[in-house]
């Protein structure tokens, strides 16, 4: 019998722990391959024909009909999927790694649900009509290298694979070394639209990253759009000197200007109506009693509509390029990554609403796969209340009566999808 909701949660919520009883679950690392194992674990214990595709994103899948071997090793080029014929295969799920001091529910809950649906769905006796999948996509939080939504991206062709091997973590690592120390093939990422060209529908469950469902009596959400985003790294190049003998008036400090620009983002997209967060810096030469020569911060920035983003954007930029040219300090700004706005697949999405009795449709401003593979493939997205409002951090939690409710949503979606 195939483990409970609870089983599964207790035995995930004790892999890659860290203090304060958050999770630093990185990709390609050890914490990060216990959660794989856990996942192939999943799978092998319901009879799923389990893989791992090229760019290290894992399935498990229920009614296919090409022969699939449950011990295919990882990182195998060429390994199952649904019918090479089939384009309607319905895959839900989420991811597993989490960013850093993450909470337990952001990812997680999706890939767990995911295998309680299809536990659901066997009690239920439902006859399926179509391929039905679990997935744990890679590098979702994009913690370790930087880039949000790797294992996706690289997939739906949004990601080149010279763009990945150009990824590197704080130590220097590049992401084909890291996924080659893991055991994982890094020849063989690249975009993969024969996978993707045979799936139908992709609906991923998450935790609501606010509070907008805790004022209501549904603990479950359809997510209707997601807020344009992207992330861009300011370099400010001062000139680093003894803190102790330079005068202030003789100083080139970065620090100076990375703060007032902390300072104009907040101001700026209050303003806007957006929302801009410094939530990474790096200093060097990072001694206490030493003037930086260089100071590193990344911008996280969103926005209901790209003009409102680009024009938020720009102004911090512009009050960065006016306060360096007071403080004798250069700025350099790069966009990392951009996301567009993302407008679910409306047939889906009203599908799923009217599936479920009505609950609400919701906006966010988080990203997700979904919203990756949006451009792909019809997706949708379903919210379990959190009452906290908290994600990304350990105080982020579901309620065990609004997972039940999470679970049962999901399932009763899943069975429209793949059984009629």
């Amino acid at each position: 019998m195939p483990p409970s909701f609870q089983e599964m949660w207790r035995e995930l919520a004790a892999l890659g722990g860290h203090a304060d009883d958050g999770y630093r679950r990185f990709a390609w690392t050890a914490a990060d391959a216990d959660c794989r194992a856990w996942f192939a674990a999943q799978a092998r214990g319901r009879g799923l024909a389990y893989e791992t595709d090229r760019n290290g994103n894992q399935w498990a899948w229920r009614g296919v009909s090409e022969s699939a071997s449950p011990d295919r090793p990882a990182g195998e080029r060429r390994s199952a999927g649904p019918d090479q014929a089939a384009t309607d295969a319905v895959v839900t799920g989420s991811h597993l790694d989490s960013v850093p001091d993450g909470g337990a529910y952001d990812g997680p809950l999706g890939v767990v649900s995911g295998f309680a649906a299809l536990d659901e769905l066997r009690a239920r006796g439902a006859r399926l009509r179509k391929p039905l999948a679990v997935v744990n996509f890679a590098d979702e939080e994009g913690a370790r290298f930087g880039l949000a939504c790797v294992g996706s991206r690289l997939a739906a062709g949004q990601l080149s694979r010279e763009q990945a091997a150009r990824l590197r973590d704080a130590d220097g690592i590049t992401l084909p070394d890291a996924m080659a120390r893991a055991g994982h093939d890094p020849e063989a990422i690249g975009p993969d639209p024969e996978r993707l060209a045979r799936i139908g529908a992709f609906v991923e469950l998450h935790i609501e990253q606010g509070r907008a469902l805790a004022d209501t009596a549904h603990p479950v959400g359809v997510a209707s759009a997601i807020w344009p985003h992207g992330r861009w790294r300011f370099d400010f190049h001062g000139e680093g000197n003894h803190a102790g003998t330079t005068r202030l008036d003789d100083r080139r400090d970065p620090m100076l200007t990375y703060a007032t620009t902390v300072l104009a983002a907040r101001k700026k997209a209050r303003l806007a109506g957006a929302l801009a967060t410094f939530g990474k810096v790096a200093v060097q030469p990072g001694g206490v009693n030493a003037i930086p020569a260089l100071v590193r911060g990344w911008l996280d920035s969103r926005a209901a509509d790209e003009e409102t983003l680009s024009r938020v954007v720009e102004q911090i930029e512009g009050a960065a390029r006016d306060r360096g040219a007071r403080d004798g300090v250069r700025v350099g700004v790069t966009r990392e990554s951009f996301t567009p706005l993302v407008e679910f697949a409306s047939g889906l999405r009203d599908r799923l609403a009217a599936r479920l009795g009505g609950v609400p449709v919701l906006p966010t401003g988080a990203g997700h796969d979904a919203g990756i593979l949006s451009a792909t493939l019809p997706t949708a997205m379903l919210y379990v209340r959190n009452p906290t409002g908290v994600s990304h951090a350990p105080a982020e939690y579901a309620a065990e009566d609004d997972c039940a409710a999470g679970v049962t949503a999901l399932a009763d979606v899943l069975e429209d999808l793949a059984c009629h």
